[in-house]
């Protein structure tokens, strides 16, 4: 194993980049989907079969683990990896997301957020060197730095307020990050819809010299044309020779056109759920397993997959279960959706080693589009 952080580009393919990040714990395959473990679990998974069907890295979130069981708690346990059984790499986000959307009370300064939790209503203090401490108890291989997400739609100023903010919170992770060998902080940036405060955010943090940028404050409720729009801005003025995030994204079709934009690692929540939700990803698009058209239906959601949840169970027996409320139709659903996500994301590794991701992500497309076989 390689004791330093480092990235490589193997291919290109138009902006779309194939590459590798190596860490001790592990290399991340690049373009990379990074499936959620919100409070050190990937729900309705065990994260053997999380490993098996493909992932290189998961996601754990600070806010949470703060909260429940607590960091302290975890890093005298081992940090992470240890208490999830998960010894690959982990990265970790700030908690500043999830402190503007979730948490309660909420009260903004220059030197961090205080919130009450969610949870139980206890007050915490987050500050950019607080969420670098907690995410060194945990033991995490990549860190986000503390930044602060705007929803949108927004006013520009505060917009521009907000970005700012983040660029000197960036510089402060930085600083209480220090050097760890084989392990990353990676800054974020801001600038909401606006490109010129996109492209000021990402020089400002590019010339700060980070292992790695992620592109933060989108999937936020704006259209997809916008989210692209502003990839477009920002991904040329981020180093070609380091890691690019975009955070909270997304679908597969925002995942496709986002890797076309420069983009090479991913996160969201959006498999496990759908799949709690009796919502199936499938090459053929999604299919809903709560209409009752697939009450008799015998048929697989996929016979070609490699995935038993989606060759295994006929289209009837998952219906069953998820209008029975059985736990056991909410992890069928969540292995499908996590094995469809990685397959995918190995369909355009592949495609863009072979010069050919413009033409395999139309055929993707094209599959989507035809929609699911009706029942024969």
């Amino acid at each position: 194993m390689a004791d330093q952080f480092s990235f490589r580009l193997i291919a290109t393919d138009g902006k779309a980049r194939r590459g590798e990040i190596t860490m001790p714990r592990g290399t991340v395959r690049t373009p990379a989907f990074m499936p959620v473990g919100t409070g050190g679990t990937v729900k309705a998974m065990y994260l053997d079969q999380v490993r098996a069907l493909g992932s290189d890295i998961i996601l754990g979130n600070t806010y949470h683990l703060m909260l429940r069981p607590g960091a302290e708690r975890i890093g005298r346990l081992g940090g992470l990896h240890e208490f999830a059984r998960w010894p690959y790499p982990i990265l970790t986000d700030s908690g500043g997301f999830q402190v503007m959307s979730l948490a309660q009370l909420r009260k903004l300064s220059e030197q961090g957020v205080t919130f009450r939790s969610h949870i139980d209503g206890a007050p915490y203090e987050m500050s950019p060197e607080r969420s670098i401490e907690i995410q060194g108890l945990l033991d995490s291989d990549i860190q986000m730095q503390l930044d602060e997400c705007v929803a949108l739609p927004a006013k520009e100023n505060d917009v521009e307020r907000a970005m700012e903010l983040s660029l000197r919170w960036a510089e402060r992770c930085k600083a209480a990050f220090g050097d760890q060998p084989g392990k990353a902080m990676f800054g974020i940036v801001q600038g909401g819809d606006v490109a010129r405060l996109r492209i000021r955010s990402a020089q400002a943090l590019s010339a700060m010299g980070l292992k790695g940028y992620a592109v933060g404050g989108l999937a936020v409720g704006e259209p997809q044309a916008v989210m692209l729009d502003m990839l477009e801005a920002t991904c040329p003025e981020l180093p070609a020779d380091k890691p690019r995030y975009l955070m909270g994204v997304g679908t597969p079709d925002d995942i496709l056109k986002s890797v076309a934009r420069g983009i090479d690692m991913f996160d969201c929540v959006m498999p496990t759920r759908a799949g709690r939700h009796g919502l199936a990803y499938t090459k053929r698009g999604k299919v809903n397993l709560r209409n009752a058209r697939h009450a008799e239906d015998p048929r697989p959601l996929d016979e070609e997959s490699d995935c038993p949840a989606a060759r295994d169970y006929s289209r009837a027996y998952l219906h069953h279960l998820v209008k029975s409320g059985e736990a056991l139709g909410a992890m069928l659903l969540t292995w499908n959706n996590l094995a469809y996500y990685q397959r995918l994301m190995r369909d355009i590794r592949d495609a863009i080693e072979a010069e050919v991701f413009a033409e395999r992500s139309a055929l993707i497309t094209e599959d989507w589009q035809r929609g699911d076989l009706p029942a024969r």
